[in-house]
């Protein structure tokens, strides 16, 4: 996903990436003298990272040299200095797969000692570990956590005369109720190509993991595809609720900030997004009360999940020149201070489940959803490649255009998964 404050770009795809700007060094360990460890990370993570560092050296006897570049100039790096034997004590790791810096490439290439000795291993959600495990091992600690549902504001429902959906028909229902009281229930801006993902991972959500919680390795070993599972009822239903008027007039040509402002000035009730985007929305909505549910798929409300998402992650090299330090360091990433910190910093929610933590109250949904085990990991996050996700932009876009069809959109997706 690419949301606008700090998740990743996996479904995550979707950062935002800022220069390479070091507290000193080149990302690399070099040669560590004394207690000392190297943490190289993503830009957009430097307000957060450093203040946890700060806070961990007040209370270690370990100096930590923080480095910092943007996604892409990461990526690069970190594979060549891991390949070199030169690499970062702690780095980030991207959840689960999708580029060359995530868990499910640079574990099987041996770059990532194994943490599943760890305090914070056995605190993970089982619905994230598919993004922090392989083979039942856990290689990264995940630090912040993100959703996807409507944020909506409360005054504007209860101008419409209605309640938060629980079901797909009372959805469809409080689309018309919304149009019969002039607004849309949701602005849609697939104008902005990731924002068209966002829609369809809500439904997929209940529509394929509800039945199929082992479809990513269904698909990944070839025995289901796109095509044959519950993707072409999320498609399907997508469009249904474009034809039942839930979304803007126009949402090929409305943006992602469009979007935010339709619901700000009173256009729309709401809108589907990541939940980073509560910020903007809270910018424009002044002293509105903001809250947050998840879209219902089915007419069964206990069928129903959400995505939710590790984002930030980092991970120990397997050759890293201090271990111990190390190890002692992302202890205390997983560890409440540490998570509380960090997620604080940076405007989000711990990964951890059960942390105390200050929460803007819009979140408790996800948060609710996040303590039962109700969420699944952005799908791209257990891609094997990046180019599944920019066909999935492209094909809603054409979905909505008139330019394809439910059958070859899924044909389209099958093909970009086998790709290298």
């Amino acid at each position: 996903m690419r949301p606008r404050r700090t998740l990743v770009p996996t479904a995550a795809a979707l950062l935002t990436l800022p220069l390479l700007a070091a507290c000193g060094g080149d990302g690399g360990s070099g040669d560590a003298a004394g207690n000392e460890i190297t943490v190289f990370a993503a830009a957009t993570e430097r307000s957060s990272m450093d203040a946890v560092i700060a806070a961990f050296e007040d209370s270690h006897d370990v100096e930590v040299t923080a480095n910092y570049a943007d996604t892409v100039e990461l990526q690069s790096t970190l594979r060549t200095q891991l390949s070199a034997g030169t690499g970062p004590d702690v780095f980030t790791v991207w959840p689960g797969n999708g580029n060359s810096a995530a868990l499910q490439v640079l574990q099987p290439a041996g770059f990532l000692a194994d943490l599943s000795d760890t305090e914070f291993a056995g605190r993970i959600g089982e619905g994230d570990r598919a993004v922090t495990d392989v083979d039942g091992s856990t290689y990264i600690v995940p630090v912040t956590y993100a959703g996807i549902g409507v944020l909506y504001d409360t005054a504007a429902l209860e101008e419409i005369g209605g309640q938060t959906p629980q079901t797909w028909d009372e959805l469809i229902d409080l689309c018309g109720q919304a149009r019969d009281n002039d607004k849309v229930l949701l602005s849609l801006g697939n104008q902005t190509d990731w924002v068209t993902q966002l829609v369809t991972y809500s439904l997929v959500s209940t529509l394929v993991y509800a039945d199929a919680p082992g479809f990513d390795e269904d698909l990944a070993a070839g025995q289901t595809s796109f095509g044959d599972s519950g993707w072409r009822d999320a498609l399907e239903a997508y469009l249904e609720m474009d034809e039942e008027g839930c979304f803007t007039d126009s949402p090929l040509g409305t943006s992602f900030e469009a979007s935010v402002s339709d619901v700000a000035e009173g256009n729309a009730v709401g809108v589907v997004q990541v939940t980073a985007t509560l910020a903007q929305l809270r910018e424009g909505t002044g002293d509105a009360e903001l809250g947050m549910f998840a879209l219902p798929a089915t007419g069964d409300p206990d069928q129903t999940l959400m995505p939710g998402a590790v984002g930030a992650a980092y991970g120990m090299g397997a050759e890293s020149e201090n271990p111990e330090g190390a190890r002692q360091f992302l202890e205390f990433l997983g560890s409440d201070e540490g998570q509380q910190i960090y997620a604080a910093e940076g405007g989000s929610l711990p990964a951890l489940p059960n942390v105390e933590f200050d929460a803007d109250p819009a979140l408790q949904t996800l948060i609710d959803y996040q303590a039962q085990g109700r969420t699944v990991p952005f799908m791209d996050q257990l891609w094997p490649n990046p180019e599944v996700q920019q066909e999935h932009f492209t094909v809603v876009q054409q979905l909505f255009a008139g330019d394809t069809d439910v059958d070859e959109a899924l044909s389209r997706l099958d093909e970009a998964y086998q790709q290298d």
